[in-house]
């Protein structure tokens, strides 16, 4: 028993040198960190299987199993996905206001500039919004630019480069004093990269959720869908899918591992 017990200690006393206790500032980082990584595993990972297996799969069923199987199916997947979404743009929003812009309005505040950091963030958060707005009304109210993919693929992308183009401009330039800039690649990759999280999580919620709640309900007994909302869900959804591969990568970028935007 003695052995064992002195070996014990021996194996504690190791770990003193590995393991570190995080401190309370320490435990709200990684605590918004974890919950955006889990929330976003979740959202995104249903994002893919809607793409890749459900919309392929939609296409072989036929009118009565869709009834039989779609409400099972769906609706438990769509709760996840949209309340997925909102958490990990909350906890990721909250993270960049709190830990990354902050420190870079700091900074810039310490060098003679007067930056506040509530308007810049605002303003930050209404580039995406207008943009999505754009997209919404062009899905809903222009139905020959979805009638085919290829050509709102074109209108996306714009729509999307204009989008990145004047957010990087907006921090880039609130963040400049005397000349010398001070928006660390973190804030303008997360600034590009968050503002398509935004834009996809509006689609989740603004499109892809209430048409499929429509589509679902009519399944279920509900009055009928209108048939346009299948198609709307789905360019929504397929714009997404196509969104989160810059996203990921512009997330990526603010870690360091390539300073796309600043060497800082």
């Amino acid at each position: 028993m003695l052995i064992d017990s002195a070996t014990h200690l021996a194996g504690l006393a190791m770990l003193q040198g590995v393991f570190k206790a995080p401190n309370p500032d320490e435990i709200s980082h990684i605590a918004l960190r974890w919950l955006h990584f889990v929330a976003g595993i979740t959202w995104i990972g249903l994002l893919y299987f809607f793409n890749l297996v459900n919309v392929p799969l939609q296409k072989k069923l036929d009118a009565d199993t869709k009834k039989k199987v779609n409400p099972d199916l769906l609706l438990p997947s769509l709760w996840y996905f949209r309340w997925g979404a909102l958490v990990t743009v909350l906890a990721g929003f909250t993270y960049f206001a709190q830990y990354i812009l902050r420190n870079d309005v700091h900074t810039a505040n310490g060098k003679g500039g007067h930056v506040n950091g509530w308007i810049l963030l605002i303003v930050w958060t209404v580039i995406p919004i207008v943009a999505f707005v754009i997209e919404f009304l062009i899905i809903k109210k222009v139905p020959a630019l979805i009638k085919d993919g290829r050509v709102f693929a074109i209108v996306a992308f714009i729509l999307v480069a204009v989008m990145s183009f004047v957010a990087l401009k907006w921090l880039d330039s609130g963040l400049t004093v005397n000349g010398e800039h001070f928006a660390s690649n973190k804030s303008l990759s997360i600034g590009v990269g968050g503002g398509y999280g935004l834009i996809m999580l509006l689609n989740v919620w603004g499109i892809i959720w209430p048409a499929n709640k429509r589509i679902i309900g009519a399944l279920t007994g509900g009055p009928p869908a209108a048939p346009e909302l299948a198609r709307q869900a789905f360019i929504a959804s397929r714009t997404n899918a196509w969104l989160s591969l810059p996203m990921l990568l512009f997330m990526g970028t603010s870690h360091g591992d390539w300073l796309i935007f600043s060497g800082k």
